[in-house]
């Protein structure tokens, strides 16, 4: 449940009208909304030494909804992206010498789906030219692809050490289409105005590597950290098409992701056991845009009734730092040039929960 608040924000004219000076456009928004993330997995053994998980998540997603009445609407009104990745994940094991060395290999297909809306004409604009129409353009895509992960880990039960290495591969999406919406834009006033025009593209999302390892300290005690770099760097301006000719883009500008993580954990007796961490999350944004540093701070507990059921509940309280957006540049191009602000930092909450039944 992010709460990222927006201020002072000023409008850049060159973008399509004044907002700065129409009445009733706020210099102030709250862009975020709360969103959730489900997983569903089965993991089967398959012989003594090999084991395999499918499961179902929705690994990326973002819902900003600022809305049509700040100064940024040129920038955005609300944006969208969902997911969908369905995985399968196979290790195979074999004695080295005090402990198992495993070798993990999977695929995975991912769907992606979402929409931005952004205003292109002030409606106070259309009205006092007798225009019809809210002036607002609204861009909706799709697209699909592939993925591979590969790795290996150590473990040894007795001291409750294990150590991973993962690399997640890209996800080509080579063939992403949708339509811009401009019906809502005059054709006096836009040259496309009035059109929904088929686009297409081409972008990948990244590929990463994420380093995991735990070990015991004491009875009944462990410790245990992570460190993930992702590659969200090659994603800086995504152009989408129609007949060769560019309709539109998506200005990114993204940095590489680090995520940090470092923890404790005690077993409290057979059914009771309990942890917490401090996360460290590098944001992706630069000059422009709003994704800064996360710091995350969790606790969780973990029950088992039974050998075979485990229910675990978990909740996060962290800060998104502050910061500013900026006009800029992306491949040469101009970017994050609609609209100017500054945001303070800002609280998130989330709440987890899994069940694990063994069959």
């Amino acid at each position: 449940m992010p709460q990222r608040k927006l201020k002072n924000v000023t409008d850049n004219p060159t973008s399509g009208g004044d907002l700065n000076a129409i009445p009733g456009y706020s210099d102030e928004a709250d862009d975020t909304e709360s969103y959730w993330s489900p997983r569903i997995g089965a993991k089967a053994a398959i012989g003594d030494a090999a084991d395999c998980m499918v499961d179902y998540s929705q690994p990326y997603g973002a819902h900003t909804n600022p809305g049509a009445r700040w100064r940024g609407t040129s920038d955005n009104i609300e944006t969208k992206v969902n997911s969908d990745n369905y995985a399968l994940t196979c290790s195979y094991r074999f004695d080295v010498g005090s402990g198992q060395f495993r070798v993990i290999g999977g695929v995975s297909y991912l769907e992606m789906d979402g929409f931005k809306e952004r205003l292109l004409v002030p409606p106070e604009l259309l009205g006092g030219l007798g225009l019809p129409g809210n002036g607002i353009g609204r861009l909706d895509l799709a697209g699909d692809g592939w993925g591979w992960r590969a790795g290996v880990a150590y473990e040894i039960p007795e001291y409750a050490l294990r150590a991973s290495l993962v690399y997640y591969s890209e996800v080509k999406l080579d063939d992403v289409s949708g339509t811009v919406n401009l019906t809502q834009v005059p054709s006096a006033l836009h040259p496309l105005g009035g059109l929904v025009i088929p686009v297409a593209g081409s972008t990948a999302m990244p590929d990463a590597v994420e380093l995991k390892v735990q070990t015991g300290i004491a009875p009944d005690w462990l410790a245990f950290g992570s460190v993930k770099w992702t590659d969200w760097s090659q994603l800086q301006r995504i152009p989408f098409y129609n007949g060769g000719a560019e309709i539109t883009s998506l200005d990114l500008g993204y940095r590489d992701g680090w995520t940090v993580t470092a923890g404790i954990g005690h077993k409290f007796n057979d059914q009771w056991s309990g942890a917490v961490s401090v996360t460290w999350d590098r944001g992706t944004s630069t000059d422009f845009g709003a994704q800064s540093d996360n710091w995350l701070f969790s606790s969780g507990v973990a029950y088992s009734p039974t050998e075979n059921i485990e229910i675990r509940l978990a909740g996060v309280i962290g800060i998104m730092t502050s910061g500013d957006s900026n006009p800029s540049f992306v491949d040469g191009v101009p970017a994050g040039d609609e609209a100017s602000y500054e945001y303070d930092s800002d609280l998130i909450t989330a709440v987890s929960t899994s069940f694990k039944i063994k069959f």
